[in-house]
Formats: C-alpha cells, structure tokens, sequence
C-alpha cells in the first residue's frame, strides 16, 4: 500500500459526496497525531445491484490496491470478499442483519485464519436513535450527524475499532491495536460501515 506499511496503526477516512458515487480518502496518521497524505482512494457506485468497491493508490484510480465485493445480488446478509490487486483473498465481512435490527453487528475474518471477530455499535441507545431516525418521514434525508462507533473483538481481543467524528460530513478513526489483522481488510470493513450500514 503506497506510503501505507503494515505497522500503521491508525487511519483517517473521510467520505466525499459527489453525483453518481461516494468517494473515500484514506490517510494514516503521523507521528504528530496528524494525517499524511492519503494512502488509499475508494469510489463505491450508487445503486449497484452487486456491490462492489475499489481501492487504489490515489485519486487518479490508475493502480489498484484492493477492493471488497458482494458474493450475492442485492442480499440483506450478503458476505463481502477482500481481494488484493492480483485477486487473492484477504479477508471476507458479512452484516449479521437479525443481530443489526437494534445494534450494528458485523463479521470479520482474515484468510488463513479460522477465527472471527465480530463488531458492534458501542452506545446501545445511539444505536436505537439511528434506527428511529431513518424512519422518520424527510429526516432520512438528513445526515445523521451524531457520532457512533463500532468495536470488534475476537475471544475478548480487542481487533480494531471504526469511531465516527462529530459533523455532517462523514469522518472517521479506524484504530487496528491488533497487529495481525492485515490493514487492508479493516480498512474495507471500516468503509463498508459507511457504505453498506444502511443496507
């Protein structure tokens, strides 16, 4: 990953809205608590049948990183796979939909691995609100712009955690304090809860 190393520890993403697709910056952070220059350059499709987004090295979408896609077609409980460049598998996330009635669940698993994190919304009752607000007529069509976060766990470890700032624009904190979850799979699980969360 250009300027991006298997020892950084923490990103900032932020969302880009712009006419026929969402766009995501990713950036690691510097010593000084700072961001670099961004490491990855995502653009997710709106209204894609098969969801699929993809990374690349910069905004020029000339060289790609990784990218995460659907198994199925438009599917509630779908199961996303990361690939890198060449097609091999990174990882795999799926949204536990029955559990994400009331509090954001995920699923997370590396390839090679046999174990799997799961990941929820932290505050319980901002879970609620977020669902009560989608519902309320006009009010979907405002961002909902207070802070939620996400931590995944795997046997009590903490894995990695996705903390979403305050504002309307959508910027988050990807924190991976786990130093074998590989970078590109939390990075695509963290864009994939801006992403996919409504779905």
């Amino acid at each position: 990953m250009s300027r991006a190393t298997r020892t950084d520890r923490r990103f900032f993403i932020e969302q880009r809205l712009t006419p026929m697709a969402n766009r995501y910056e990713v950036r690691a952070a510097a010593p000084d608590g700072g961001a670099e220059e961004i490491v990855a350059f995502a653009r997710q499709k709106r209204r894609a049948l098969k969801e699929q987004v993809t990374f690349y090295t910069d905004e020029s979408a000339r060289e790609v990183l990784f990218t995460f896609r659907a198994r199925q077609v438009v599917d509630l409980g779908a199961t996303y796979d990361v690939e890198d460049a060449a097609g091999q598998p990174i990882g795999r996330f799926r949204k536990d939909f029955a559990a994400s009635l009331l509090r954001g669940t995920w699923h997370l698993s590396q390839s090679g691995t046999v174990e799997e994190s799961t990941g929820r919304e932290r505050n319980q009752v901002v879970a609620v609100v977020r669902r009560v607000w989608s519902f309320v007529p006009f009010l979907d069509f405002v961002p909902f712009a207070w802070p939620y976060h996400f931590d995944f766990t795997e046997a009590g470890r903490p894995i990695m955690s996705v903390d979403k700032r305050l504002g309307l624009r959508d910027r988050y904190v990807l924190d991976i304090p786990a130093q074998d979850l590989d970078h590109r799979l939390a990075i695509a699980q963290a864009v994939a809860l801006d992403a996919l969360q409504s779905r």
